[in-house]
């Protein structure tokens, strides 16, 4: 049964795949579409930032996670450089860890 789940899956991954690089260019070129093209990706690693950060399963959570997530943002509204943002975010969530 796990099988045959995985492989109809697997089908479906494939088969919506193959009608994306069918539409054709007038719909792809259509403004809106772009629009939301373009913002699509934003939206997706929003959610998946929310989900992993307030999440365990099916409860939510307020851990060190949400202190990390928060100076990130910090760090990022003052344009601090990537790897700071994520240095400054790891650091805050293990000391506010090692402190609980």
């Amino acid at each position: 049964m796990l099988w045959s789940a995985l492989l109809l899956a697997a089908l479906v991954c494939y088969a919506l795949k193959l009608a994306g690089l069918s539409v054709p260019d007038r719909v792809l070129q259509d403004p809106r579409v772009r629009k939301v093209a373009a913002l699509l990706p934003v939206a997706l690693l929003a959610a998946l930032v929310v989900t992993q950060t307030f999440a365990t399963g099916q409860q939510l959570t307020l851990d060190a996670r949400v202190v990390g997530v928060g100076v990130a943002v910090v760090a990022v509204l003052l344009r601090a450089p990537f790897l700071a943002v994520v240095g400054l975010a790891a650091g805050a969530a293990a000391l506010v860890r090692l402190l609980a």
